[in-house]
């Protein structure tokens, strides 16, 4: 099955929070794969990550490992500008940032615990970072097929919101949901072959979840080989008809 709907041959493909958990397990898998010719992975520390570095070893020629904090739009601009000049198209960006509690951001369980620093810190990684990482890409998908895919969560559902909480999260998640669709609608007119999605990856093992998996049923929490295959193969069935859609792992739909 090719990478993506409509390509023929062989891809270049940016991966951005490539350094661990689903990240790093996507970068294990596409350059597994023949059909990928050249791999950016892009995290705020990539050259000092173990797994990364490993994988530059194993693939010298096809993986290129750029450090950048998605949260400067500086540096986002100036990555673009990096990947521009070396490549002038690429065919898949997978957008893997997300922050629940780390920081100052938090997984607030009450209004009382909401504060300013915590929703800043939440929606520069969750919502800002990616969208404004398509901004700056954007010169690169505008011919032929390509796919600018992004993890969202099932949490950023409104209308699947029956146990609140998660008050940051939630609401960044949903935000991005709303950018992404309407980034879909624009990037549809400059490039028909482009398509824009928010994937849910199900609860996967990364540090992210953590803290919070005493209660998730053990088939019901995935590990990264698992999501990273399930995420290509669902990335690989939908192409610019399915544009704009909130799916989950399974290839189920989940409302807005």
């Amino acid at each position: 099955m090719a990478l993506i709907a409509g390509l023929t041959g062989q891809a270049t493909v940016l991966v951005c929070g490539a350094s661990r958990g689903i990240g790093l397990a996507l970068c294990e898998q596409l350059l597994a794969r023949d059909d990928v010719h050249r791999l950016f992975a892009v995290a705020r520390q990539a050259t000092g990550s173990e797994g990364l570095r490993s994988l530059a070893l194993q693939y010298p020629s096809r993986i290129r490992l750029l450090d950048c904090d998605a949260r400067d739009e500086w540096a986002l601009a100036a990555l673009a500008s990096t990947v521009g000049a070396e490549r002038p198209h690429l065919h898949l960006v997978l957008c893997t940032l997300g922050v629940l509690d780390e920081g100052p951001a938090r997984a607030e369980k009450s209004l009382a615990q909401l504060d300013m620093a915590s929703l800043q810190a939440t929606f520069a990684s969750n919502s800002f970072a990616p969208i404004l990482l398509l901004k700056h890409l954007m010169p690169l998908l505008r011919r032929q097929p390509t796919t600018f895919a992004a993890l969202s969560a099932r949490v950023g559902s409104i209308g699947d919101n029956r146990l609140g909480g998660w008050y940051s999260y939630r609401a960044s998640k949903a935000a991005l949901n709303q950018l992404l669709r309407t980034a879909s609608i624009e990037l549809r007119r400059l490039n028909a072959q482009a398509t824009v999605l928010a994937l849910h990856p199900g609860t996967t093992d990364t540090q992210l979840s953590r803290p919070y998996q005493a209660n998730v049923p053990n088939d019901k929490l995935f590990d990264t080989t698992f999501t990273a295959e399930r995420l290509l193969a669902l990335i690989a069935r939908h192409g610019p008809a399915d544009s704009g859609s909130f799916l989950a792992w399974d290839d189920q739909p989940i409302p807005w």
